[in-house]
C-alpha cells in the first residue's frame, strides 16, 4: 500500500476568513505586532485578556513579531539597495535647495531579547528652522535653531551596517543636495567618520550636553584641588555663556594664558 504525503494546502476558505498559516487573521497579527511594539510580550498577554478577552499567549505575539519584522527587515534592505552609494548620482550643485538640513547621531548598548546585549546606532534626520524668540542666555530676541520634521532610522550593529542606513534615511529627505547642512554628535571619532561618507562637507558640531561636559572637564582641569571648587564653578560659569554664544577663542584664551602662565 502506497500512501502520500502530507503537503500544505490552502482551505478554500482561508482567505475568505483572512487566515495564514497561524491560527491568527491578518488583521489580528497585525494588532500583535503593533502591541508588542509598545508593550512586552508578557503585558501584551494581559491586555489581550483583559480587553480583548482572548488568549493571545507572549510567546505567539513574539512568532508574529518576528515573522513580520523580518519581512519589514528584507523590504527595508531592499530600498536601500537601490538608493546606496554607488547608484545614487548627485545633480549639480548649482541646483541644491535652500533648505537647512540637520543630522544627528549617536550610539549605544541594548540588551535584546535572547541576546544579550547589541550594540546600537540611531540617527535623525531633521530640516532647520530659525524662530524668533527669547534667548534663555541672554534674556534678548533672536533667531533661535529649531529641529522640525524629524525622521530617524536605527540598526543594531557596527557603523559599517549603519552607514548605508544613514545614507539611504538622507536620500530620502534630500540632505545631500541641500546647500547647507549641519551634523550634530558627542564627539566620538565614529561619528565624525560617518558623517563623512553621508555629510562630507556639512558643518561638524558637538551637542551642547557633551560641549559642556567637555568644558567641566576642562574647568576641573584648570583647577583639580578641592580648595579651587569656588574658582571652578565661576569659570565654568563664565565660559559655559562664551560657548554658548560661539565666543571659542575666549575658552581657548583661558587656556593659553593658563598654560603660559604655568610655564613661566
Amino acid at each position: 500500500m502506497c500512501v502520500q504525503p502530507v503537503e500544505r494546502g490552502v482551505f478554500p476558505q482561508d482567505k475568505q476568513w483572512g487566515l495564514n498559516e497561524t491560527v491568527y487573521s491578518e488583521a489580528l497579527a497585525q494588532k500583535m505586532v503593533w502591541l508588542s511594539g509598545l508593550l512586552p510580550y508578557e503585558q501584551c498577554q494581559q491586555v489581550f485578556e483583559r480587553i480583548g478577552e482572548r488568549l493571545i499567549p507572549s510567546s505567539s505575539s513574539w512568532r508574529q513579531t518576528q515573522k513580520h519584522g523580518q519581512r519589514l527587515h528584507d523590504e527595508v534592505e531592499h530600498q536601500r539597495e537601490r538608493v546606496s552609494m554607488e547608484r545614487v548620482v548627485l545633480p549639480d550643485a548649482r541646483h541644491d535647495h535652500k533648505q537647512r538640513k540637520g543630522l544627528s547621531l549617536d550610539g549605544g548598548m541594548i540588551n535584546i531579547r535572547g541576546e544579550g546585549w547589541r550594540e546600537m546606532k540611531i540617527g535623525a534626520m531633521f530640516d532647520i528652522e530659525l524662530q524668533r524668540e527669547r534667548n534663555p542666555q541672554t534674556g534678548q530676541l533672536d533667531e533661535m535653531a529649531h529641529g522640525v520634521n524629524l525622521h530617524y532610522t536605527a540598526v543594531l550593529g557596527s557603523k559599517d551596517s549603519f552607514t548605508p542606513a544613514l545614507w539611504a534615511l538622507a536620500v530620502q529627505h534630500e540632505l545631500p543636495t541641500a546647500k547647507e547642512r549641519a551634523v550634530i554628535g558627542d564627539g566620538a571619532a565614529w561619528v565624525w567618520n560617518v558623517a563623512e561618507d553621508v555629510c562630507p562637507d556639512g558643518r561638524q558640531m558637538v551637542d551642547w550636553f557633551h560641549a559642556v561636559q567637555h568644558l567641566s572637564e576642562a574647568a576641573a582641569a584648570l583647577y583639580p584641588d578641592e580648595k579651587d571648587s569656588t574658582k571652578r564653578s565661576q569659570w565654568l560659569k563664565t565660559y559655559k555663556d562664551h560657548l554658548y554664544l560661539g565666543r571659542i577663542h575666549k575658552i581657548i584664551g583661558s587656556w593659553v594664558e593658563r598654560v603660559q602662565t604655568d610655564q613661566g
